[in-house]
């Protein structure tokens, strides 16, 4: 029998669930026991010396005091008996519990036991943490995904990621984005960057995809290429090294740069995909004939003529582009050269094209009557390319969404595919819609058989283009050309009758006149209808003095006015009391044997128009001079002058630019304003001349038309948080959450930790001036902006 001196030094306080099951196991009655009234002061040492005077006899009697133990820990039983009776729960138990609930998919029960774990012992074991995550991820279910979501950021938060898997994140990230979640998405890529746990290329690229497919996940998609690529740069990682191979397989490839470009066009975020195509060359990617085109579309809508005539060279040396690609190449060169009111590259390119056109209709022509004389009917003639090989991926008559799967693969599946092989198949297949709905926005050029045609809509904004800048025998010579060169159109149906009964629609009766006149004067003779409806649009406007040297014009023409001509003529004539005039002109009229019933075809072609019962050329052109903006060419050219500027970092030549842009009359737009933001914050240190240019910003915008998009005030965003300059930055943030735009938290959150982490986190001093607590509460309100507090 052991002494009672060394039983008082060999009993301890037990764990509490090891007492529960204890007194459980002795058929105590814990409710008699809970009521039993205990002293809070007791100690250890006195349980101890308690125990000490017992014997060994009345150790039964003893049992009773241990509730002391408990005591000492939590000062009242009964109000601890729900924690007690979670914490005795067999752990190893609620493990087997919650993997039974998942495998049956039993998610808010499996939920429910997680929590119950979570509280008795924190994080279950990785395997069944990882196979909670890719169940919930499975179920491609918001709900579940925002709880997966949120326990990975709670396992980050308490520095226990090493409890997730690379592959798990990887699949989650792919769920939240099929999902429409770019944002989560792409924090659980950013996390697994920055623990050093690379995902392959050929996996996030396909979360890419799907991120692309919204405004906010195109913004984020050109983001992380932006982050990942920076790694990269200038030869940065060494592939020699085998340590180096997981990061070297993160980097990214044409695929990806494709996708994060596609999706930026889209949605309009094309100075941002400029930024991506300026760090290709220093991250080695390569460019393919889709990234060519993509290429053509960034510079075209950013007005980088100079690149795209640098690019031609590219494109006519590349063997495997698709006519396709052809079509949309020349589109967007046709268009910059529009941007830029170069209307002779312009038609001198219009004109190629037609006059190829026809060379290849006449060949064509010969070649299908050789073939057929020789009797083989069924089989194409040699070297003819049938239509439909013209388009070998169908982009054609895709439907927008054919290619996106709705459905996620199974994690087994996902984990047997070791190099996301499958991944990336499904990542080109999206870009295949992505590019799709590009085409779709193709409208100048067309194709047929192969060969590169222009569209009615190329034809309507020359027109508007070459009257808006008052070269109306430009645009009658070129005109002439063109329909020499397509002898399909008939006479009356004309390129020119439709442009002057347009000009008369909108009352250009000035321009309508100067475009006869030209006609006349090139030999080309117009229809009676074209005289007609300028002769009725003068008398209306009471123009008599035109009227007359109309009449003149037509008559020397030999053109026979209709008998709707001289109607309104004799009702003009009665109208100024000319009774001799009107006279004149009803036996005119007679002797000239000009039925009463008239053809009115102006009228009749002007009301098709207005019904839209046809889309004819004068019904386009109607529309384009009436919804169209007349652009100020001049401002392309001298944002191209500011970015190049800004580019080389010779800043002191871009203010000059600006301030000579704007004595000559051209106002600045949201793309000059970005090049200047986006040469100082390359040059550093120059916070404030942007916080001067964002002042001089704000006014123009409130005294122009000017508006502020994403990209300017994401980088003037970027640059002042960058420096420190909070209550300027609250300011952007404010104008951006105003106007509904996308802000990427992440990014500034990893900034103000990277640069400011220690600033402001003491007790603010007792004395400081009201400038100081200003800028205090600036930077505390955009460190709660971001979540840091």
């Amino acid at each position: 029998m052991l002494s009672m001196s060394k039983l008082r030094y060999r009993i301890k306080p037990l764990p509490p669930f090891v007492l529960f099951s204890l007194l459980t196991d002795s058929g105590c009655n814990i409710d008699r026991m809970s009521r039993c009234p205990i002293q809070d002061n007791w100690s250890d040492r006195s349980v101890n010396k308690t125990i000490g005077s017992l014997s060994c006899s009345n150790m039964q009697t003893g049992m009773l005091l241990i509730r002391s133990v408990i005591t000492s820990t939590t000062r009242s039983f009964s109000s601890m008996a729900g924690t007690i009776l979670v914490q005795a729960r067999d752990p190893a138990k609620l493990s087997v519990e919650i993997e039974n609930a998942i495998d049956e998919c039993r998610y808010d029960e499996t939920w429910k036991l997680f929590e119950q774990h979570m509280q008795m012992e924190g994080f279950p074991r990785k395997s069944i943490v990882n196979k909670l995550l890719t169940s919930f991820a499975e179920s491609l279910d918001a709900k579940w995904l925002e709880k997966a979501y949120g326990l990975v950021e709670r396992a980050f938060e308490e520095s226990k990621h090493n409890l997730l898997e690379k592959e798990t994140l990887i699949y989650l990230s792919l769920g939240l984005a099929k999902c429409s979640s770019p944002i989560p998405a792409s924090t659980v890529l950013r996390k697994l960057v920055a623990v050093e746990q690379y995902p392959p290329v050929t996996a996030w690229s396909a979360i890419l995809a799907h991120m692309s497919l919204t405004a906010s996940g195109a913004y984020l998609a050109a983001e992380l290429i932006l982050e990942i690529g920076y790694l990269f740069q200038d030869g940065r990682v060494d592939p020699r090294k085998k340590s180096n191979a997981p990061l070297i397989a993160m980097k990214p490839n044409t695929n990806s740069y494709n996708i994060a470009l596609a999706g930026c066009l889209l949605f309009e975020t094309t100075r941002k995909a400029e930024q991506l195509l300026d760090m290709m060359p220093r991250i080695a990617v390569k460019a393919d004939a889709d990234l060519l085109i993509i290429m053509a579309h960034i510079y075209e809508r950013n007005g980088r003529r100079e690149e795209l005539r640098k690019l031609q060279r590219h494109i006519d040396e590349v063997y495997n582009l698709s006519d396709i690609q052809f079509r949309q190449f020349y589109n967007c060169l046709l268009s910059c050269h529009l941007k830029f009111g170069d209307l002779d590259s312009a038609s001198k390119m219009v004109l190629e094209m037609i006059q190829k056109a026809k060379e290849a209709r006449n060949s064509l022509a010969a070649s299908t009557f050789a073939f057929d004389a020789t009797g083989n009917d069924n089989r194409s003639p040699s070297g003819q390319i049938s239509g439909q090989h013209l388009i070998p991926r169908k982009l054609d008559g895709l439907e927008n969404d054919k290619f996106i799967e709705n459905d996620i693969m199974s994690y087994e599946e996902f984990a047997r595919d070791r190099n996301f092989m499958n991944l990336e198949a499904k990542a080109k297949r999206v870009l295949q819609t992505l590019l799709a709905k590009l085409l779709m926005q193709v409208e100048l050029v067309t194709t047929e058989h192969g060969i590169l045609q222009p569209t009615e809509r190329i034809y309507v904004k020359l027109v508007k283009a070459f009257l808006e800048a008052g070269k109306t025998k430009d645009l009658v010579q070129f005109l002439i050309k063109a329909e020499k060169e397509d002898t399909r159109v008939s006479n009356d149906d004309s390129a020119l009758g439709h442009v002057i009964n347009s000009c008369v629609s909108l009352g250009w009766l000035d321009q309508a006149h100067d475009l006869l006149d030209e006609m006349r004067l090139a030999g080309v003779r117009s229809s009676s209808s074209v005289y007609a409806s300028l002769l009725k649009a003068y008398i209306k406007a009471d123009r008599a003095g035109e009227v007359t040297a109309l009449l003149r014009d037509a008559r020397s023409a030999g053109v026979q006015l209709d008998s709707s001509c001289y109607e309104a003529l004799i009702q003009s004539k009665v109208i100024q009391k000319d009774d001799q005039g009107a006279l004149h002109l009803f036996k005119e009229m007679k002797v000239a044997k000009i039925p009463r019933s008239g053809h009115q075809e102006f009228e009749m072609l002007v009301k098709g128009c207005e019904e839209n019962h046809e889309a004819s050329l004068m019904s386009k052109l109607l529309k384009e001079i009436k919804e169209g903006q007349r652009d100020d060419n001049g401002v392309h050219d001298w944002n191209n002058v500011i970015h190049f500027f800004s580019k080389k970092r010779l800043m002191q030549d871009a203010e000059k630019a600006l301030k000579k842009m704007r004595s000559l009359g051209h106002s600045p737009n949201a793309q000059t304003f970005h090049s200047m933001v986006t040469g100082y914050a390359a040059i550093g240190g120059k916070y404030t001349e942007v916080t001067e240019l964002w002042g001089e910003m704000k006014s123009f915008a409130s005294a122009t038309s000017m508006k502020f998009d994403q990209e300017l005030l994401d980088s003037v965003l970027y640059t002042f948080v960058r420096g420190g300059f909070f209550a300027r930055g609250n300011e952007v943030v404010h104008m951006m959450e105003k106007g509904n735009m996308f802000i990427d938290k992440y990014k500034y959150r990893t900034l103000f930790l990277k640069y400011h982490k220690t600033l402001y986190k003491g007790k603010a001093p007792k004395f400081q001036t009201e400038a100081q607590l200003k800028k205090r509460e600036a930077a505390l309100t955009f460190k709660s902006w971001v979540g840091l507090t």
